[in-house]
């Protein structure tokens, strides 16, 4: 050895970064018209569940993605991954019947819709299917749609 300490090579480009980040953008855009109380802030908050439970079904995406490209996710051992893999889309559905019943919606969909994408990324840590620098982008990724989510929830009571 020469004394040098290699860097692992990033596996996201600076383009997939700034978008991830700019995915974002479209909850504080809700969260902003609430606060505002914008003539459409009934439509933003509907606006930002749809999206957070589009995010949160894409997730589930991401991880059978990564389970069927990873050679550890073969076999019997292999269904926990899958099953994990298809729970965001149906829990994002469950969370959106309230809404369709006519029961109380949306706030507590939406705390719990943001609570479970704040903690989504201790799924990918428990896969370990992700590497490292994609896993601390999901976490901050997860961190602000995740809180931005749950202050949708926090906000609704003022829009209803």
């Amino acid at each position: 050895m020469d004394g040098q300490t290699s860097t692992p090579t990033p596996s996201l480009s600076g383009t997939a970064r700034a978008l991830g980040y700019a995915g974002i953008l479209p909850q504080a855009l809700c969260v902003g018209l609430i606060l505002i109380g914008h003539e459409w802030r009934y439509v933003a908050l509907a606006g930002g569940f749809a999206y957070a439970a589009a995010i949160f079904s894409f997730l589930g995406g991401v991880w059978w993605g990564q389970a069927v490209q990873n050679a550890r996710a073969t076999g019997p051992a292999s269904t926990g991954a899958y099953v994990v893999a298809v729970m965001p889309s149906l829990i994002a559905v469950a969370l959106f019947l309230p809404w369709t019943l006519g029961w109380e919606w949306p706030g507590p969909a939406l705390l719990y819709l943001g609570a479970l994408i704040l903690g989504s990324p201790v799924i990918d840590r428990t896969l370990g299917f992700a590497p490292a620098d994609f896993l601390r982008l999901r976490w901050h990724l997860s961190i602000g749609l995740g809180a931005l989510t749950i202050a949708l929830g926090l906000l609704a009571p003022q829009v209803i």
